[in-house]
């Protein structure tokens, strides 16, 4: 008996990431000024892949961007406007339903992006068109309190390409003590001493570094074992590699999404990390493909293997489910998500012909069924 619950232990631990095949549900936030009302949610079955609608799931105004809390009872949305806001709802664990909890102001214009700390006591939205940024304390019920810190970015463009101060990305450190935000008007990646439980967050010194004139970065990620920063340009169609040493980035690289004839007329968007840290994916609005980069886990360098067609036009926001197994590319102006398979040795993506309407998607996220 020793013997084969030994045999059983060893396989279980060498089984692939799809035996651990669980249902979710996925949502997605969406763009309302045309024909869709808010957050939109699918039964998911990560064994086959398959999705099943739900519906509209809570009625909210431009909800561009959600994230799930830790503890997955809440949903948070940023309300993607000129008076910008942000709002919590409530998840009924069994049935995925939304329920209305709060919405506080965003202290800014259009926020793009609302991210939750590892350790799910702070939130924290970026500003796109005011360049500011607010972190709020969230109560035990998943409310949002009163923003505790505000920061409105200042100075003056390195180009002419640029605007002046437009925040666009949020990315806390694996040990949760910094946190890195992308200002895409002014060609910066700033840094903040970050403590949640304080809460408090402080800039670092130096408080940020610059990218070329002209990059635009816009969204960040992190390599799973935290050594490395990776920012895409939205502009120049980039992605800039960063060694972290503490809340000190260096850039070590920039490397092209797509080929460089289409560059002029093609901006990144999103960009996301597969869980075992080998690849990393970037949507590509304009030439409306997914570009597909390993990762050297060594260097945190990377190399462009493909760049694989989106389904859809406009990948404004792209995902990888909880197994690390499906890949989404949420299509703004195709009206759809399209699904893909990741073969999870090369990371090469294949599109499953599973594709699911939505009018103007945004930002997509992930919850277990119990």
């Amino acid at each position: 008996m020793r013997l084969k619950h030994a045999f059983l232990t060893s396989v279980m631990l060498l089984m692939p990431m799809q035996a651990l095949a669980a249902k979710y549900i996925m949502y997605a936030g969406s763009y309302t000024a045309g024909r869709s009302k808010g957050i939109y949610a699918w039964k998911f079955d990560s064994k086959d892949g398959s999705l099943t609608s739900l519906g509209l799931m809570a009625e909210t105004s431009q909800p561009a961007h959600v994230w799930i809390a830790p503890n997955g009872k809440t949903i948070y949305t940023v309300n993607w406007e000129t008076n910008g806001g942000v709002s919590a709802f409530h998840i009924d664990a069994k049935t995925g339903a939304l329920t209305f909890l709060n919405k506080t102001s965003a202290h800014g214009a259009l926020p793009n992006q609302i991210v939750v700390d590892p350790s799910g006591l702070v939130a924290v939205t970026v500003n796109y068109a005011s360049g500011s940024l607010a972190a709020y304390k969230l109560e035990p019920d998943g409310k949002l309190g009163e923003a505790f810190f505000v920061d409105q970015h200042t100075g003056k463009p390195l180009s002419l390409k640029q605007p002046g101060p437009k925040q666009h990305g949020v990315q806390f450190s694996k040990d949760n003590k910094y946190m890195f935000i992308a200002d895409l008007g002014l060609d910066r990646v700033y840094s903040y001493h970050f403590d949640a439980a304080a809460p408090s967050i402080i800039p670092a010194d130096p408080p940020y570094v610059s990218t070329h004139a002209g990059a635009g970065p816009r969204r960040i990620q992190m390599s799973p074992d935290g050594k490395f920063l990776y920012v895409d340009h939205e502009t120049d169609s980039e992605v800039g590699v960063y060694v972290i040493d503490g809340g000190k980035l260096m850039e070590i690289q920039t490397i092209a999404t797509v080929p460089e004839e289409a560059r002029a007329k093609n901006t990144a968007a999103e960009l996301v990390i597969a869980a075992n840290g080998k690849t990393l994916y970037v949507g590509n609005r304009g030439h409306d493909s997914v570009a597909v980069f390993a990762i050297d886990r060594k260097t945190g360098k990377l190399t462009l293997n493909e760049n694989v067609p989106s389904g859809g036009r406009t990948p404004r926001n792209v995902g990888i489910d909880p197994t690390g197994n499906w890949f989404f590319a949420a299509n703004e102006n195709g009206g759809n998500i399209t699904e893909f398979k990741i073969d999870r040795t090369s990371g090469h993506i294949t599109a499953t012909g599973v594709t699911v309407p939505i009018n103007t998607p945004g930002g997509m996220a992930f919850l277990k069924v119990k």
